[in-house]
C-alpha cells in the first residue's frame, strides 16, 4: 500500500510488454541468457558472441580480481590458449554501442505508456597506476576532503543509467546502466613542443570536455528513442548534479528532453523582462529584474511560501518542504530558456531515538519544464542517487577497471562488457522476480543478516543467487540441497584441527 492507501500498480504489468506468466517462472540465469540472445548483432561471428557470453557470465560470478586472466580461470580455461580473449577486445570484434541497446530496450519495456524515460548522468574515475595505459592521467579525487584536494591516477568514464521504478507514483527505482563511454583527456605536450602541437592539444582538450561529452551522449540517447516508434513521443528526463548544470549542457539540450539539475546557492537569477512598450527603440531585453539568490529565498519569505510535496526516499515516503518560483531566467542557460527554481528545505533526522535532531543540507534545483509537477521533479532527482550505487557496485563488487590491458580498444571495451553484463543481470532480476524483486533465500541466511529487512535484492545477493540457485557453483560441487549447510560446520575450533569449508567460501563470498 502506498501513502494514499491505494494498492500500487506494478509497472511490469502496465508496460508496453507485460511480463507473462512464463517469463516469471524462469530463473535468473534463464532470463540472463534470454537477454544475451538479443546481443547477437553486436558481434561479427557466432563464436565471438559465445566467447563474450562466457566472459560476461564469468565476470559476474568470479571471485577475486576481475582481470582477463582471472575471468579465464573462472571459465576453467587457464591451460588453453588465451590470445583469442584479448583479441576479442583489441581487434574491434565487439560493438559496445549496440551492446547497450539491449538494456535500453529492456528498461523501456518495463515502463508505462505515460511515464517518461528518466535517466541519470555522471562521470567516475576508475583508478589505474600504469603509466602506459591509454587514458590514464592525474585527476582530482572526489573523495578527498574539501580542505585538502588530492589527486589520483585513473581513467575517466561517463555513464548514463535509466530509472526502472517499482510502480507508478512515488516509489523506489533501480538504476540500470544503459550507456558507458570512455572520456580520456589528451596528453599535455612538453614545454619545448612546437606551436602546432600546442594548438592541437588545445583543440583536443576542448573536444574532451566532460560536459560536451555528456551532451553528445544525451543527444545520442534521444536519437535512439526517436528511432523506435514506441518511444518516439516519450519524454526524456535527465537528472544531473552541479557538474553538468552549466551552459554547455543547457544551451545544447535536444528536443523533448527535460533537465533537472542542481545549482549553487548564490546563483544569479532574473525575472522575465517587462512587455515591450510601443515605440521603444533599441534591443529587446532578455532579462528582467534581479531576483534574490536561492539561499536568500530559503531564509526569507520574499513573497514565496513553503509547501509540502511527498516523495519516496531512504526506504519510505517523506514529506518535503519546498519553495518554488517560475518562470525565472539564468544567464548560464541562455536568453530564451525559462526555468523553474525549486528549493528543498533541510530534512530532519535522528541517528537514534534519544539522539539530537540533525538536518541534512538544503538543495537547490532547476527544471527546464515549467509544467512538470513538483512531486515528479523531486522524485526524479532523488532517483539520481542510485547511479552512485551503480558506481559502488561496479568498483567494489565487479572490479570494473581491474583488467590489466593497455590497448586503447581493450581499455574501452573490457569495462563496457562487464557493465553491460551487470545491467542485464539487473534486468533479469526484474523479469524473474517481478517489480518487488523479492528473492527467496536459497542459501541459509547468515546470523548477522536475520534481523535486517531489505526492500530489494542487492547486487551481491543476485550474484550469490546465480552462484547457488542457478547451479553455476552448486552443481559443480555436487550440492543439490542447501538445507544442511548449518550442520556441516565443524565444532572443533582448535587452530591445528581447523579445516576451511570450501562450500561456504564459494557460495558466501562477499556476503
Amino acid at each position: 500500500m502506498d501513502h494514499r492507501g491505494q494498492k500500487p500498480t506494478c509497472v511490469a504489468q502496465v508496460g508496453n510488454t507485460a511480463i507473462d506468466q512464463e517469463n516469471q517462472t524462469k530463473g535468473l540465469l534463464e532470463q540472463f541468457e534470454t537477454l544475451w540472445e538479443e546481443t547477437r548483432e553486436s558481434f561479427g561471428q557466432k563464436r565471438t558472441w559465445e566467447k563474450a557470453k562466457a566472459f560476461a557470465l564469468s565476470s559476474l560470478v568470479s571471485m577475486g580480481r576481475r582481470t582477463v586472466r582471472g575471468i579465464i580461470t573462472t571459465e576453467g580455461r587457464q591451460f588453453q590458449d588465451w590470445t583469442a580473449d584479448y583479441r576479442l577486445f583489441s581487434r574491434g570484434r565487439l560493438d559496445s554501442e549496440r551492446l547497450f541497446e539491449v538494456p535500453r530496450r529492456g528498461v523501456l519495456e518495463q515502463l508505462s505508456n505515460n511515464v517518461p524515460y528518466v535517466v541519470a548522468m555522471d562521470d567516475s574515475i576508475f583508478r589505474k597506476r600504469g603509466r602506459k595505459i591509454h587514458g590514464v592521467a592525474y585527476r582530482r579525487d572526489p573523495m578527498s576532503p574539501p580542505f585538502h584536494i588530492n589527486f589520483v591516477r585513473g581513467q575517466r568514464f561517463l555513464q548514463i543509467s535509466a530509472a526502472m521504478p517499482q510502480y507508478d507514483g512515488p516509489s523506489p527505482a533501480r538504476m540500470v546502466p544503459i550507456d558507458f563511454a570512455h572520456c580520456p583527456t589528451p596528453q599535455k605536450p612538453r614545454k619545448n613542443a612546437s606551436e602546432e602541437n600546442w594548438r592541437e592539444y588545445r583543440r583536443a582538450k576542448k573536444e574532451a570536455n566532460i560536459s560536451l561529452k555528456g551532451v553528445e551522449r544525451l543527444c545520442a540517447l534521444r536519437s535512439n528513442l526517436d528511432g523506435n516508434l514506441a518511444s518516439r513521443k516519450r519524454l526524456l528526463v535527465g537528472a544531473v548534479d552541479g557538474r553538468f548544470t552549466n551552459s554547455t549542457v543547457l544551451k545544447n539540450m535536444p528536443e523533448r528532453t527535460v533537465l533537472i539539475g542542481r545549482i549553487r546557492k548564490d546563483a544569479k537569477l532574473y525575472s522575465l523582462p517587462r512587455p515591450e512598450t510601443p515605440g521603444t527603440r533599441g534591443r529587446k531585453p532578455s532579462y528582467g529584474e534581479r531576483l534574490p539568490t536561492p539561499e536568500e529565498l530559503r531564509n526569507h519569505a520574499c513573497g514565496v511560501t513553503w509547501q509540502k510535496v511527498t516523495a519516496f526516499a531512504a526506504g519510505k515516503h517523506h514529506s518535503f518542504k519546498i519553495k518554488t518560483i517560475a518562470p525565472v531566467r539564468w544567464r548560464t542557460a541562455g536568453e530564451n530558456r525559462d526555468l523553474r527554481l525549486v528549493i528543498i528545505a533541510p530534512l530532519a533526522y535522528k541517528l537514534s531515538m534519544r539522539s539530537e535532531t540533525l538536518y541534512r543540507q538544503p538543495a537547490y534545483l532547476i527544471c527546464t519544464d515549467l509544467d512538470m509537477p513538483l512531486d515528479k521533479i523531486i522524485q526524479y532527482y532523488i532517483w539520481r542517487w542510485d547511479i552512485e550505487v551503480n558506481f559502488r557496485d561496479e568498483k567494489h563488487i565487479l572490479d570494473v577497471g581491474g583488467a590489466q590491458v593497455r590497448h586503447p580498444e581493450s581499455v574501452k571495451k573490457v569495462p563496457a562488457l562487464i557493465i553491460a553484463s551487470y545491467a542485464m543481470l539487473l534486468l533479469a532480476a526484474r523479469k524473474a522476480f517481478g517489480a518487488g524483486e523479492h528473492i527467496a533465500d536459497a542459501l541459509p541466511v547468515p546470523k548477522w543478516r536475520r534481523n535486517k529487512r531489505r526492500r530489494r535484492a542487492s547486487t551481491q545477493k543476485l550474484i550469490n543467487h546465480a552462484k547457488g540457485v542457478a547451479e553455476l557453483w552448486g552443481k559443480s560441487m555436487g550440492i543439490d540441497n542447501f538445507s544442511g549447510f548449518i550442520n556441516q560446520s565443524s565444532e572443533d575450533k582448535k587452530p591445528e584441527k581447523l579445516r576451511p569449508h570450501l562450500q561456504s567460501v564459494v557460495l558466501y563470498t562477499y556476503n
